[in-house]
């Protein structure tokens, strides 16, 4: 009796379904450590993942059982879920012997392991985003893995300051509507989503590509008076549209979560700035080197795009610090070489490339100040 069309779509849908703990234990990763134990690393932040989905997704129910409250190394007010994540992932990584330590956004330094003598560190923002929990917005997990340097069981805090071009495997989740689990490594990057019914990340995205070009933008412009030059330059012009020095219409996004902008930049192009600027807290940057930047700009170019800090290759950085901040613009190739030539020209001296005057981008006609 024939097979129904419906019935070979099913079996060939099962066929092909890849589970986290598959691509962990399979040849890709086996290629970069035939020992496994990268494997290992991949598969604990796996169920990190899972359990960090749960609590996001039970929200105040879950914050209201942790203490919070105070400041972490970053001066930020820790929200409930911010130390209840980071101790999950704790947990995770403490039975994997592989890792030797962490570098934590929430620790204001490393957490060595007993018998610290696994070949791999970790770097890692538990829940980044977390002050969007309280309107709903998504949020995420982002990572880094790096080879020990040394050796034995005293972990020197210098060996994570490694560039990020020598990071083994990088990676983010990204709790939304739906779970989703990002992971580069020196073969590309691919994507994973959770299944609800089966409590299982499956592969959903085997080859994430960055589109090279794209006419979207993310930034926060309300910062746009204590922006640098170039950047202002470039997003005027970008305001411009069509009839303007970049030659086309483009729409502005801006979520307010890292992770929920990486995405979509992975999924669909554009670019993303968060520039250093004149405010006391910023001028060397926001984001976070080790756990934020390296990471993101790992999994971009292994998507094909690229990431920067407008004046030079994010990869290329070598940290002085653990908690180190640096300016960020990744995205597709075109739009990240655009940003880049814009600061070369104002170094060079070179007149900006809009004919309009500077001005603040929404003092005139705008819609948040009227006509």
């Amino acid at each position: 009796m024939r097979e129904s069309v419906a019935g070979v779509v099913e079996r060939s849908s099962a066929a092909a379904r890849v589970s986290l703990e598959q691509y962990a234990d399979g040849h890709v990763i086996r290629s970069l450590d035939p020992s496994g134990d990268l494997g290992d690393v991949i598969r604990a932040f796996g169920e990190a993942v899972l359990r960090i989905a749960d609590h996001v997704g039970a929200g105040r129910l879950a914050a209201a059982a942790v203490d919070a409250g105070e400041l972490n190394v970053q001066g930020e007010v820790q929200k409930p879920l911010d130390v209840l994540s980071n101790d999950v992932v704790l947990t995770a990584l403490r039975d994997v012997p592989a890792v030797a330590a962490v570098v934590s956004e929430e620790l204001a330094q490393p957490q060595v392991f007993p018998d610290a003598r696994g070949p791999y560190l970790v770097a890692v923002d538990p829940l980044d985003g977390s002050s969007n929990l309280d309107v709903n917005i998504p949020v995420g997990t982002i990572f880094s893995v790096l080879r020990r340097t040394g050796t034995g069981a005293e972990v020197d805090l210098t060996e994570f300051l490694q560039p990020g071009r020598d990071q083994v495997c990088a990676g983010f989740a990204l709790y939304g509507p739906a779970t989703v689990l990002v992971l580069a490594t020196a073969a590309g990057a691919v994507a994973f989503t959770l299944d609800r019914t089966t409590g299982v990340l499956v592969r959903t995205h085997p080859h994430l590509r960055v589109p090279e070009s794209a006419s979207e933008f993310a930034v926060n412009v309300s910062n746009e008076r204590f922006w640098p030059a170039p950047v202002r330059d470039f997003i005027s012009d970008c305001l411009a549209g069509r009839a303007g020095p970049r030659g086309q219409d483009y729409n502005m996004r801006w979520v307010a979560s890292l992770v929920a902008e990486a995405f979509r930049i992975l999924t669909r192009g554009g670019v993303f700035l968060y520039p250093a600027d004149s405010r006391s807290g910023t001028r060397a940057g926001r984001l976070r080197l080790l756990y934020e930047c390296n990471p993101i700009a790992f999994v971009i170019e292994q998507a094909g795009g690229c990431a920067s800090t407008g004046r030079g290759r994010v990869l290329d950085i070598s940290p002085t610090a653990l908690h180190q901040r640096l300016p960020l613009v990744f995205g597709s190739s075109d739009e990240v070489a655009a940003v880049e030539g814009y600061h070369l020209d104002r170094a060079c001296g070179v007149r900006p490339r809009s004919a309009r005057p500077e001005f603040p981008l929404f003092n005139t006609r705008t819609l948040f100040r009227g006509r």
